[in-house]
């Protein structure tokens, strides 16, 4: 699909399918789209009529422009009210074009969305990713896909001009976001921790990268406890990954992205149960597969700060080795650790990963977590919770999710819960009482960062959907590396 932008006019465009988002109580015709509307016969008035389309948020419809007209059919997208126009409001709006485009059959495809801000720029980024996002079909385990080949061959997004550079951007962010998802997607028979650093040393092959990984001798060096700890039990060797990138001149800032990356959590001998989700947990290295999304796509994009990207990656597994309930762990910083709960594991791999981003002296720690199903009780499926010790550094967090149409609320870190995790023979327990589960949760991978500004994002919701919502199709998300990406470029 070869995405443009263009300045041609309204009336000028010909082709399959013409898309126009309308706002809410503004579907009158008047000015250009009452001519557009005279030039069709009548066809968009009429299709406004006759679907009693009101413009509202989530709406559409499509219908067949009658006689030798130069533009087949019509599409029309809501965008709702127009003074609370962002631009998610715009990717949204083109994901429900393209699916519409594709049910249709269409070939070739015009946008006429409202400038954001009267920036061209994040228009045309909006409606690109809104474009590629919705089309990705992950059929790699599929002996005969479902879906047949996608027919659309061009987009024209009109009203905005030459815009190369910038749909070329979104496209290297959108490769980002897809490679999460098929990371996220793929069973824990295909994506190991052996894999899983296969990929990294392929990011880092193809788009110039500094790779290291640290094997199971190397992180026992370094007092790892914590991490080799949960991986124990699995037969399959551990994989500490640090990627990172340098901008060419010296940088304005450096940064690390931490991911956690068990590509399948058993619960450990605190087994999941039958009905726990226990297949799903092939998912538990969402925020690791973020973390290589995002520096996929920061690699290509190249900016003016470095950054350092870090995954623990094992899996927690049951054998003869596993780790006991009541087991006392030596973090690398020298911190004692009850696991009153092996299916706790998480935070036991991101201590580690936290004490050894901070000691690479960065400005700045994000990290991010399928980390707790208390997070999902309290935010839902669609919403992130962020947790910080620097308001500045959560202020960017948010402006950059905004920006990227991913939902984050910003929760305590409340002292007074880590009263919870207290050991009696030890510096704390993984786990607290189930009140306040993703905060104690928080609290407990604080304790493993002593100065650097730092923010825990739990994503544990909005990595996977079971249906399709927005940009995502139902199943893997990429969730949040449009975010993370956006934090780095700004």
């Amino acid at each position: 699909m070869d995405i443009r932008g263009t300045d041609t006019p309204l009336l000028d465009w010909s082709g399959d399918a013409l898309a126009l988002g309308l706002f809410e109580n503004a579907t009158e015709i008047t000015g250009e789209l009452k001519q557009l509307d005279e030039k069709l016969g009548r066809t968009l008035q009429e299709l406004i009529t006759e679907a009693e389309f009101e413009g509202k948020s989530g709406t559409s419809a499509v219908t067949r422009v009658g006689g030798q007209s130069s533009v087949r059919k019509i599409i029309l997208v809501g965008l709702g009210k127009a003074d609370e126009l962002k631009s998610n409001t715009l990717r949204l709006g083109a994901a429900a074009i393209v699916r519409l485009a594709k049910k249709e059959k269409v070939k070739t495809l015009a946008i006429s969305l409202p400038l954001v801000n009267d920036d061209a720029a994040t228009t045309t980024a909006a409606i690109a990713e809104g474009l590629i996002l919705p089309l990705h079909q992950d059929n790699r385990f599929k002996s005969e896909p479902e879906d047949k080949p996608m027919k659309l061959e061009t987009v024209d997004i009109l009203g905005v001009g030459e815009q190369g550079e910038t749909i070329k951007r979104a496209q290297i962010v959108c490769s980002g976001v897809i490679l999460a998802r098929e990371l996220v997607a793929a069973p824990a028979n295909s994506v190991t921790p052996v894999t899983f650093a296969e990929t990294a040393q392929k990011i880092a092959t193809d788009y110039g990268l500094g790779i290291e990984i640290l094997e199971q001798e190397d992180c026992e060096k370094l007092g790892m406890g914590a991490f080799l700890g949960v991986a124990k039990a699995s037969d399959l060797p551990p994989k500490f990954i640090h990627l990172t990138y340098k901008p060419a001149a010296t940088p304005k800032r450096k940064v690390a992205i931490v991911g956690k990356s068990l590509t399948f959590d058993s619960g450990g001998l605190n087994l999941k149960v039958s009905g726990s989700g226990i297949e799903t947990m092939k998912m538990d290295m969402g925020g690791g597969a973020a973390t290589l999304g995002a520096a996929q796509a920061i690699a290509q994009l190249k900016p003016d700060v470095e950054v350092h990207f870090v995954c623990a990656a094992t899996e927690n597994m049951i054998s003869g080795r596993a780790l006991h309930p009541g087991d006392v762990l030596t973090a690398s910083n020298g911190k004692t650790i009850e696991v009153n709960n092996t299916d706790a594991e998480g935070r036991l791999t991101l201590a580690d990963a936290l004490v050894f981003a901070e000691k690479l002296e960065v400005d700045a720690i994000v990290d991010l977590a399928t980390l707790t199903g208390a997070c999902i009780v309290a935010l839902g499926d669609n919403i992130s919770g962020l947790w910080s010790t620097d308001d500045n550094l959560a202020g960017e967090i948010k402006a950059a999710a905004e920006a990227a149409g991913e939902k984050f609320w910003e929760m305590p870190l409340e002292e007074k819960y880590f009263e919870g995790l207290k050991s009696p023979i030890a510096d704390m327990k993984n786990t607290g009482p189930r009140a306040g589960g993703s905060i104690t949760a928080a609290l407990f991978l604080k304790q493993f960062i002593k100065e650097t500004p730092w923010a825990h994002l739990d994503v544990a919701g909005p990595v996977w959907g079971d249906k399709e919502n927005g940009v995502n199709n139902a199943g893997a998300t990429g969730f949040p590396v449009r975010t993370l990406v956006n934090w780095v470029l700004s």
